[in-house]
């Protein structure tokens, strides 16, 4: 849930499962000698980004945080970090959306996709002042419109301005922060918000704003989980990361049936009211899930380049399917619906 996303890394620091248990997959070959139980894997210490109020709430909530390695939390705000982290061989593990690997294509960073969780939509929404004379995207022209540059905000509104024959040069695009645009919102500087996540909850709850549109149709769902290829090609340390990915394909399908346990940890570390939370949660577009990577995801990565280049914001095109490593696939493989 989750900047400013130019192609300088001076700039790029600024920008700021599914179903059951995958413990009981079969491993095979090369896989199978890496994962083995018997391997000891105490002296590991997994470096991995959190966001304030996710995996590490989540694991600890739905008791899979007890794990025969160490784990060394490290709260990055945005997805870009996680990449630039990763690319600095500063973190081992990290997640975001589909857009900071695309940037990451295109500059050639050391990063890994190795598995994908699908998440709620209907939290990456499109927003109108309650007293705004907005009752449609098509109203946008000419208005005050803030969004989170290269972010999926930047691309689902990119889709929804163009829905309506619309595009960037037909309104007023304000690039702010997450915790900027809620100021501006909340001050009437802006006429409407594309934004994700708890903002764009606390500017419903608090501001009255009105929903225009959602992600739904827009966005694929599909949030990467970013690996070092460092870590990947260290045998402890890939067993342990492969261990960590079924704990959090069990927390993830955990989540979907103990929200309220869920929502009472993810409060205690964020401070946002456990009702807002599960207010998102009751509101979602469906169920939250882990799972491997598959042809699919791929595609739909694709999509998202190939739009940025589109609308200008990439400086070339970029093949995303280099990164996508299915290493894991044997042991995150989803049992058939």
């Amino acid at each position: 849930m989750k900047p400013d996303f130019p192609l300088d890394r001076r700039r790029l620091l600024q920008a700021a499962a599914a179903w059951g248990t995958a413990a009981s997959v079969g491993w095979m070959g090369a896989e199978a000698s890496t994962l083995s139980p018997s391997r000891d894997l105490s002296g590991v210490t997994l470096r991995v980004g959190t966001y304030k109020g996710l995996w590490r709430p989540l694991l600890t909530a739905s008791g899979q945080a007890n794990t025969p390695y160490k784990i060394d939390w490290r709260e990055l705000n945005n997805g870009v970090l996680h990449i630039e982290a990763i690319n600095g061989d500063a973190l081992d593990l990290g997640s975001g959306s589909e857009i900071p690997p695309v940037f990451a294509a295109r500059q050639k960073s050391s990063v890994k996709l190795v598995a994908v969780t699908h998440e709620d939509l209907n939290n990456q929404a499109t927003l109108a002042r309650k007293d705004a004379p907005i009752r449609t995207i098509a109203d946008f022209k000419g208005k005050r419109v803030g969004y989170v540059r290269a972010t999926t905000s930047h691309y689902y509104l990119a889709k929804q301005l163009a829905e309506a024959g619309l595009s960037f040069s037909d309104i007023q695009a304000v690039s702010l922060t997450p915790s900027d645009g809620l100021s501006a919102f909340a001050r009437g500087d802006l006429d409407a918000w594309a934004i994700y996540g708890y903002n764009g909850q606390l500017a419903r709850t608090q501001y009255g704003a009105r929903t225009i549109k959602t992600g739904v149709g827009y966005l694929s769902g599909n949030f990467p989980i970013y690996a070092n290829p460092r870590a990947l090609d260290n045998t402890l340390r890939r067993a342990a990361l492969a261990d960590l990915l079924q704990r959090l394909q069990r927390a993830f399908a955990w989540i979907n049936g103990n929200f309220l346990a869920y929502a009472r940890a993810q409060s205690a570390e964020t401070r946002v009211p456990v009702g807002d939370i599960v207010e998102l949660f009751n509101g979602r577009s469906g169920d939250y899930s882990l799972g491997p990577v598959s042809d699919a995801v791929v595609r739909s990565h694709q999509d998202v380049a190939d739009t940025f280049l589109k609308i200008g914001v990439l400086d070339g095109p970029a093949d995303v399917k280099p990164l996508w490593d299915r290493g894991f696939e044997s042991v995150l493989r989803l049992p058939a619906a």
